[in-house]
C-alpha cells in the first residue's frame, strides 16, 4: 500500500482554516496578480510529511478565463501569507 506524503488541511482530521482567512490570502493574490474581476482563486494548505517540506504550505490556485491553472505555493501556513510571499511564488 503507498502512503501519501501530503494531503489538504481539513481532511485526516487537521482543522480546515476558517472562510475570513481563506478570503484574506485571495484577496492578497487578487491585489498581487492585477488580475482580472472575472479570475478565481481556490486557496488550501497542504501538510506535507516528507522530511524536505515545510511541514505546512499554502497552495493557491489562480484561474483566469482563457488560460491555463496556475499553482502558487507559498512555505507557510495560511495564516502567515503576505502579498510579498505571493508575489516571490510567482518566480518560483
Amino acid at each position: 500500500m503507498a502512503l501519501f506524503g501530503a494531503f489538504l488541511r481539513g481532511s485526516f482530521g487537521l482543522p480546515k482554516p476558517d472562510k475570513p482567512a481563506v478570503d484574506r490570502v485571495k484577496d492578497l493574490a487578487r491585489m498581487a496578480l492585477r488580475v482580472s474581476p472575472e479570475t478565481a482563486f481556490a486557496v488550501n494548505e497542504i501538510a506535507c510529511n516528507d522530511p524536505g517540506c515545510p511541514g505546512i504550505e499554502t497552495v493557491i490556485l489562480v484561474m483566469e478565463p482563457g488560460r491555463k491553472t496556475r499553482a502558487l505555493k507559498v512555505r507557510k501556513p495560511l495564516d502567515e501569507v503576505m502579498e510579498q510571499d505571493i508575489l516571490q511564488a510567482l518566480d518560483s
